[in-house]
């Protein structure tokens, strides 16, 4: 035991004086940086429903398993959960009881998880969103394999090292919204007419400018065991999804295909914990994959398009890796919060219009926009005046990654990594629930897909300046408390 203490205390001082003279980021003694990795299987059983379209698609077949992926770290004091799972979204009832679940066992307090969803379009249902609903049994399934992965994490921890970069990756992103020439019609499903269009066509000669940004910027953070041997990697692009599918079949998108690939460039040795990566949707409401002012992309198979996409994203994320310098330990923090936010509710003159086109529907199945818009409204009513909303924000050592339950405009995230006290800040989108499309107030006045009132976008025109505000004041407290 004397011995113990005396290797303890000649490492503090090592770590004292390589430091200047103070324990290494607020260390204090005995204190191990510890993490811990893991996957728990998250695909659907045939001939449940797959979301992500207007129409439901029932699954007829599984391409690539779907996973929640989670890291676990642990400075000694505090521990963090953080948890991507392979799903166009979540609700929060769902990821509320995987949380309970998890923490009862675990003992992480669930305001300290952050769990997410891709947005891959091919995955199982977990919410009801469009004409597709979820399974009953798979909700349950979900709630508790999301846990899993948390408790099989935890399972993992062991001391171990972490760091990050950042890298750019321009080629893969683009805003999809576009301004269009004068003159250019753009009606909506509501009988009015929009001022951009979203996904206009490649090479439309009514084609003038893309309507916002993009973020290029694919933020890696990595751990390692204390010899080097690669635990968890965890990316973060602000790419709506890829697609191309087979029809009715089930894949992870891209995000499964970067983690394979990860897998593959790292070259892990399998004697022990079996390496995680897993890539977060950043903020990419606006964003996708297909350059509209290019020219007409040939053909491809399925699957082809999100296997390049992957590879790419991939080779830059293994640059930044080949850069990243290692702490041996860092301290944690992170704040949550819950706020109100307004409902977009039909008025009666909507709501009687609305109730009109549903009713002259040729079947139950809505066919045409207008029908399937109108069906949306009948059902926003129902909604109440006011939903509730969490916001995190995590700190890992001079890090921060902030979490929204929505589908998040591009123009917000680079806001928040503008403004934040941290370098680097990234957001993670979908979180700890599903609150629909997150539009800035400008944006609601172009109008377009994504600010269409639905179950898919219904909260209030100034939501976002809401939602960063109160994101600005977690981050200060970060700041403030940061040793």
């Amino acid at each position: 035991m004397q011995a113990k203490s005396a290797l303890t205390s000649f490492l503090l001082l090592i770590g004292v004086l390589l430091t200047g003279g103070s324990p290494l980021y607020g260390q204090q003694a005995g204190q191990v940086f510890r993490a811990g990795a893991a996957t728990s299987n998250i695909t659907p059983r045939i001939g449940t429903s797959i979301n992500g379209n207007m129409q439901d698609v029932i699954t007829t077949g599984i391409h690539d398993e779907t996973h929640a992926r989670a890291l676990v770290l642990d400075d000694g004091t505090i521990q963090l959960a953080i948890v991507v799972s392979d799903l166009c979204m979540v609700p929060r009832e769902i990821l509320d009881a995987a949380k309970q679940r998890a923490q009862s066992v675990t003992r992480i307090p669930a305001e300290r998880m952050m769990m997410s969803a891709t947005h891959t379009h091919s995955a199982g249902t977990a919410c009801s969103v469009f004409q597709s609903d979820p399974d009953a049994d798979y909700t349950k399934f979900l709630t508790e394999r999301i846990a899993d992965a948390v408790i099989r994490a935890n399972n993992n921890l062991a001391p171990a090292r972490i760091g990050w970069g950042v890298g750019h990756e321009p080629s893969q992103v683009f805003n999809r919204r576009w301004r269009m020439k004068p003159g250019t019609a753009m009606p909506n499903p509501f009988g009015t007419e929009d001022k951009v269009r979203m996904n206009p066509g490649v090479g439309n000669p009514d084609l003038l400018e893309p309507a916002g940004p993009i973020d290029p910027e694919i933020p890696v953070i990595s751990v390692q065991t204390p010899e080097g041997r690669p635990l968890a990697l965890l990316a973060n692009y602000s790419l709506h999804y890829v697609g191309g599918t087979a029809k009715g079949e089930i894949s992870a998108d891209y995000y499964g295909m970067f983690a394979e690939r990860m897998k593959q460039l790292l070259c892990t040795i399998e004697d022990g914990p079996a390496f995680v990566a897993m890539m977060s949707n950043g903020t990419s409401g606006n964003i996708n994959n297909i350059d509209f002012g290019g020219e007409k992309p040939r053909p491809t198979q399925p699957y082809e398009k999100m296997r390049a996409v992957a590879n790419v994203v991939a080779a830059e994320a293994y640059k930044v890796y080949q850069t990243i310098e290692y702490r041996d330990w860092i301290s944690l923090d992170a704040r949550q919060t819950e706020i109100s936010l307004g409902v977009r509710k039909p008025d009666a003159k909507e709501l009687k219009r609305a109730t009109d086109i549903v009713a002259s529907a040729k079947g139950p199945n809505m066919v045409s926009r207008e029908e399937i818009y109108a069906r949306e409204t009948t059902l926003i009513k129902n909604y109440p005046d006011q939903v509730p909303i969490i916001l995190q924000a995590f700190r890992l050592g001079d890090l921060a990654i902030t979490a929204i339950p929505c589908e998040v405009f591009v123009e917000i995230g680079l806001e928040l990594k503008e403004k934040s006290p941290f370098k680097p800040t990234f957001t993670i989108s979908l979180a700890n629930g599903y609150n629909g499309y997150l539009p800035t107030p400008e944006h609601h006045r172009l109008g377009g897909y994504e600010t269409w009132r639905a179950r898919s976008s219904y909260l209030e025109v100034d939501a976002s300046p809401k939602i960063t505000k109160t994101l600005y004041d977690l981050l200060s407290k970060l700041k403030a408390t940061h040793p």
